[in-house]
């Protein structure tokens, strides 16, 4: 009886290994995670993080990885289309059979493959957009996003505008997808029935070539606050167009633009001076930082695994605790890598930090608020580095 009882633990103890390992993705040795970025088209900017997630992992894997499992970080381009983001996402979940989806960026493909990676009960976790639709668990339980709301940083914005302005006239332009009708929305939210009367507004396509027109069109009402939620192109153009026409409004402009390489050098930084946009993150050249420990890490990561690479380029940083919340998630999944356990883990991160993060910022889930990051500092730029000022601000 003992004998036939301990062989039917045994075999017990055998099937759930077997089990385990037959989970998308996961082999004894590995863990294989999808990723899609716009390495091409007019965002590829963009793809810096996705390589500094691909870096984040190569050191993880020289550490020894996760439990003795490598991680295997099969990203693909996805050029900023739509279409084109569905196949690749496809391509992944059924030719490559990821474990789940991390870490991909850009708001117009993530909303493209959201339903579908729901519908597959596919992890889709801590994904680049502040769009409110990255954080809706009842509408897309397999879903997280990472970074703050657009909609609530444009509210940020407008408070601090209407603090000192209450009249103000405020123009806005914006990307036509919902990055730019998100925070479009955020200043709704502030103006209410005073919107119409307030903002002038105008938008643009992703495959226009410039937003000249618009900009033009803006500077002829005359507001003295000029709102910008754009890609990092198209903010460029933006700031160096009404700097060009002799137009000086105070500009407020999304995080998602506010790299200095990729955004500010482009527009020309004698342009942008006095631009002022939202924190969550250290600029790795801003002197506060020098002697800060948590950077000395992250430039010494930087040095061996991004050679070449400018650490002024904040979606490097983003990429890298991207890195660190996808790990943080695994850990806490210890033995059981099903997609169901990976998406329940995702979902209670309890204060996971990163290097990188402004003090007093970390990254946090439930299952009811799944937005990790919802804690901004509005910066101003001064012509060499983004310059805090103000208390910690909420994007909820």
């Amino acid at each position: 009886m003992l004998r036939s009882l301990a062989y039917l633990a045994v075999a017990c103890l055998l099937l759930a290994v077997s089990a385990r390992a037959e989970e998308p993705g996961i082999t004894a040795t590995s863990i294989k995670i999808g990723n899609t970025a716009p390495y091409g088209g007019p965002v590829s900017a963009y793809s810096n993080i996705a390589k500094a997630e691909a870096a984040y992992f190569a050191m993880l894997n020289d550490q020894g990885g996760i439990n003795g499992r490598k991680i295997e970080f099969d990203s693909l381009d996805d050029g900023y289309s739509p279409p084109r983001a569905v196949e690749q996402t496809r391509r992944l979940v059924e030719q490559d059979g990821v474990a789940f989806i991390g870490g991909s960026v850009g708001t117009p493909s993530l909303a493209a493959t959201e339903p579908y990676l729901n519908s597959r009960k596919v992890p889709q976790i801590f994904v680049v957009s502040g769009v409110d639709r990255m954080h809706q668990p009842k509408t897309y339980p397999w879903t997280v996003g990472w970074p703050p709301s657009y909609r609530g940083e444009a509210r940020v914005f407008v408070r601090h505008i209407l603090h000192d302005a209450p009249d103000a006239k405020i123009a806005l332009i914006y990307q036509n997808d919902d990055l730019g009708k998100d925070e479009l929305q955020g200043v709704k939210d502030l103006l209410g029935d005073a919107f119409d009367r307030s903002v002038t507004v105008a938008s643009y396509e992703v495959t226009d070539p410039t937003a000249d027109s618009q900009v033009a069109s803006l500077q002829a009402g005359g507001a003295r606050f000029l709102l910008i939620a754009a890609t990092p192109k198209f903010a460029a153009q933006i700031i160096r167009k009404a700097y060009d026409t002799g137009w000086k409004p105070q500009i407020y402009m999304s995080f998602v633009a506010s790299s200095i390489t990729g955004t500010l050098v482009p527009a020309g930084v004698e342009r942008a001076v006095g631009v002022i946009s939202s924190a969550y993150l250290k600029d790795p050249n801003d002197p506060t930082w020098r002697d800060d420990a948590d950077m000395a890490a992250y430039r010494a990561f930087f040095a061996k695994y991004m050679p070449g690479s400018d650490i002024g380029d904040s979606f490097f940083e983003s990429g890298y605790t991207i890195g660190k919340a996808i790990v943080a998630t695994l850990r806490q999944c210890g033995d059981d890598l099903s997609r169901e356990n990976i998406m329940r883990q995702a979902l209670h991160l309890d204060g996971v930090g990163s290097e990188v993060l402004l003090p007093g910022i970390r990254m946090s889930t439930t299952p009811a608020e799944n937005d990790p990051l919802h804690q901004l500092q509005l910066v101003r730029f001064d012509g060499k580095t983004w310059v805090r000022f103000g208390e910690m601000l909420s994007s909820r």
